[in-house]
C-alpha cells in the first residue's frame, strides 16, 4: 500500500496513538477521556472550557490534533533540511520525543498552567515522557528513516 501524503499519515498515526494513550491513562487514574480532553481545551480556550461538555471535549480533541500537526510538520521540515536525522532512526526519534516532552512540560505547561518543572512526582513525569518518545518521536523517525 502506498501512502500519498506521508505527513498526513504520520499526523493521524501519532495523534491517534497519543490521544488513545492519554485516554487510557485518564481512565486508569480514575477520570475519563472527556474530562481529559476538556483539560486540553483549557489551554487555548481558558478555564471555562472545563464546563463545555461534549463541545469542550471536541475542542480539546481539535487542540490535541492541532498541536500534533505542529509537532509532525516540524519533524518533516527538520528531516528535509537535515537528512542526517534519518539515521539512526531510533536515536533521533528518541531525542525528538525528549525534546517534545521538554517543550511541553518545561515551557508550555508552566507558562499556561503554572505546572512545576521538573515534576515533583517522577512517576507522573515518566508517564508524560513515555508517549512523546514511543508514540510521536519513534514513529516519526521510523516513517521518515529512508530518503523520499
Amino acid at each position: 500500500m502506498t501512502r500519498r501524503n506521508p505527513l498526513l499519515f504520520a499526523w493521524a498515526l501519532c495523534g491517534t496513538l497519543d490521544i488513545l494513550y492519554a485516554s487510557v491513562w485518564s481512565v486508569l487514574a480514575g477520570s475519563d477521556p472527556g474530562t481529559m480532553l476538556r483539560g486540553v481545551a483549557k489551554g487555548p480556550f481558558g478555564d471555562g472550557a472545563a464546563g463545555w461538555g461534549l463541545g469542550g471535549a471536541l475542542a480539546g480533541l481539535g487542540t490535541h490534533y492541532a498541536i500534533m500537526g505542529a509537532m509532525v510538520a516540524f519533524w518533516f521540515a527538520a528531516v528535509r533540511r537535515a537528512p542526517a536525522l534519518r539515521e539512526p532512526w531510533w536515536l533521533t526519534g528518541t531525542l525528538y520525543g525528549v525534546i517534545l516532552y521538554l517543550v511541553m512540560n518545561a515551557l508550555v505547561l508552566p507558562l499556561r498552567f503554572g505546572a512545576p518543572f521538573p515534576p515533583a512526582d517522577l512517576v507522573k513525569g515518566a508517564v508524560a515522557l513515555f508517549p512523546h518518545i514511543f508514540f510521536i518521536g519513534l514513529p516519526l523517525a521510523w516513517l521518515t528513516r529512508k530518503a523520499a
